[in-house]
């Protein structure tokens, strides 16, 4: 039996309309990701990769095509099954982690697994701080954090409920050279150890090439970067 993609996209297209005009933003786009891979999608500024990401995430609608998350297609799904679906395979980092201010580090990493009725949500919230070296912080809240440990913060909610799935949009777009550096480093390592299968969005060549593939989106349209040529190009 064939085990299929953590994630796969068939024929996705995405418009938008803009004064009276449709805008194309990803046209009859196909991928499929093996479980356990790590993929980066690359592209400039208002390529589309947000978009792309929402749509493989179930957080927006395609326009025609269709989305498979480990073989089960969630443009059947009604909005309660997506969310249900997302609770219970993915994690997601964002550039602006995407924290809630009037809830601790601590709190911020549990309620997930509350809602997904983790009896045990509270000591894997404590350890999956613990993991992103953060137990000491775990009452501060948001404001009381730098960025590199609101990444860290949102880093560890990703990972609290082992998801199968991780998404990570920009994660390093906020954040300065160096604790970016640190962050990606943890995001890596983290997703080495969980076996998870990894989407990542960027816009930063040298980050991408930390994957095992990396894909360019140009005109709403991806394409495979050879990653042989491109260290051969750099000597």
């Amino acid at each position: 039996m064939q085990i299929p993609y953590a994630v796969e996209a068939v024929s996705l297209s995405k418009s938008v309309v803009s004064n009276d005009t449709t805008l194309p933003i990803l046209t009859g786009l196909n991928l499929a990701v093996p479980p356990g891979e790590r993929l980066a999608i690359i592209g400039s500024s208002g390529s589309g990769k947000s978009t792309l990401l929402g749509l493989l995430a179930g957080l927006d609608t395609a326009t025609s095509g269709k989305v498979l998350i480990t073989g089960e297609d969630i443009g059947q799904m009604d909005e309660d099954g997506r969310a249900a679906m997302r609770a219970r395979t993915m994690g997601f980092v964002f550039q602006s982690f995407q924290l809630l201010g009037s809830l601790t580090a601590f709190e911020n990493v549990m309620l997930p697994l509350q809602l997904a009725g983790r009896a045990d949500a509270h000591a894997i919230a404590m350890a999956a701080l613990e993991s992103v070296g953060l137990a000491t912080r775990a009452t501060h809240y948001p404001k009381q954090l730098s960025g590199g440990e609101q990444q860290r913060v949102a880093i560890a909610r990703a990972f609290a409920a082992k998801p199968a799935i991780l998404f990570a949009d920009e994660p390093t777009g906020n954040l300065d050279v160096t604790t970016g550096e640190a962050i990606i480093k943890l995001l890596f390592d983290l997703n080495a150890q969980s076996g998870t299968t990894l989407v990542l969005v960027t816009h930063d060549m040298q980050l991408a090439k930390r994957c095992q593939r990396v894909l360019s989106l140009q005109h709403g349209v991806l394409h495979e970067i050879n990653l042989a040529d491109q260290a051969a190009g750099a000597h």
